[in-house]
């Protein structure tokens, strides 16, 4: 009879599966993906099943700085063209501005004449608001997007996208609702403030006003754009002080623009619908919010060469 042996037991230690470390999501400053976003780009592909070439156009990549100014150029001279080019109407811009005022009664906000009587009576506080009207406007959008170009690479896209976007849709609101600004109203008494202290200023007053199409006051574009601007300060600017600055911004505007008699209060709504079509049309491409994009792009490391064979 055999003698009955003992199953030998393997010592071999047995290799459990590695835990993944999660990462840290930072919301930090430093948040930085590669120059093609490729983890990203994987991550939704493999998710999703975009095509790769879509992934890459939608991924967080580091703007030409020639390219940008090219772009902004051309597209600031094809936004002028274009809106210079709808025809004025002017009986019909100023039947549309009597039914806006007559609006704005029944909505109980039709005070934009006694603003800008009250504003036009201190004279150094009317001309502040000609020579911000005129300036401001392009010198902030201008100095914001700059910023954003060297400060937030990877956000700089998708938030320029907003504000293209943004102007892009006021094009139509000019052409199919020209409207006169209170300025040019029959028989309101609204008082254009430029022509009155001879400032320079508005390209639609005084010696300007032939170079810019005269009703082209809906949607307002000092709204749509200082809204984009004080959003994207709040949302991205360090110290408290200057996001404070960036919330103040666009209600400064929104009160210049009705005492210097340029735009309705309605047309200041029809700027921030502008607005929330250009964020919508770049959550879409992208997938989220500009501001929650990572804030820089790496510039990917070259690969160093093994030493050549002796």
């Amino acid at each position: 009879m055999g003698v009955p042996t003992t199953p030998k037991t393997s010592t071999t230690p047995v290799r459990r599966p590695a835990t993944a470390t999660p990462q840290k999501e930072s919301r930090e400053a430093g948040d930085t993906v590669g120059s093609t976003g490729e983890a990203e780009g994987k991550q939704e592909a493999g998710s999703s099943g975009r095509p790769a070439a879509l992934t890459r156009l939608r991924a967080a990549r580091r703007p030409t700085i020639w390219f940008e100014i090219l772009l902004i150029a051309v597209s600031y001279w094809t936004y002028s063209l274009i809106r210079n080019a709808v025809p004025e109407q002017r009986t019909q811009a100023l039947d549309n501005a009597d039914w806006v005022w007559k609006t704005e009664h029944v909505l109980g906000i039709a005070v934009e004449n006694s603003v800008n009587h009250a504003a036009n009576s201190v004279t150094w506080l009317i001309l502040t608001m000609n020579y911000y009207y005129a300036t401001l406007h392009f010198i902030v959008t201008i100095g914001l997007l700059v910023w954003l170009y060297r400060r937030h690479p990877g956000r700089y896209a998708a938030t320029r996208l907003v504000l293209f976007a943004t102007t892009g849709i006021a094009l139509l609101g000019y052409y199919l609702f020209p409207l006169a600004p209170p300025r040019l109203m029959r028989g309101d008494g609204f008082i254009d403030t430029v022509n009155v202290h001879q400032t320079w200023g508005s390209m639609a007053s005084g010696n300007l006003a032939d170079m810019s199409n005269q009703y082209a006051a809906m949607p307002s574009m000092h709204i749509g754009w200082s809204v984009w601007c004080g959003i994207t300060i709040a949302a991205l600017a360090g110290p408290l002080w200057v996001r404070a600055l960036g919330a103040l911004y666009p209600v400064l505007t929104l009160v210049v623009i009705v005492c210097t008699a340029n735009h309705f209060w309605l047309d200041a709504v029809g700027g921030v619908i502008c607005l929330a079509f250009g964020f919508a049309l770049s959550y879409g491409w992208y997938g989220r919010l500009s501001y929650r994009l990572p804030k820089r792009v790496a510039v990917p490391a070259v690969p160093a060469q093994s030493p050549a064979r002796q």
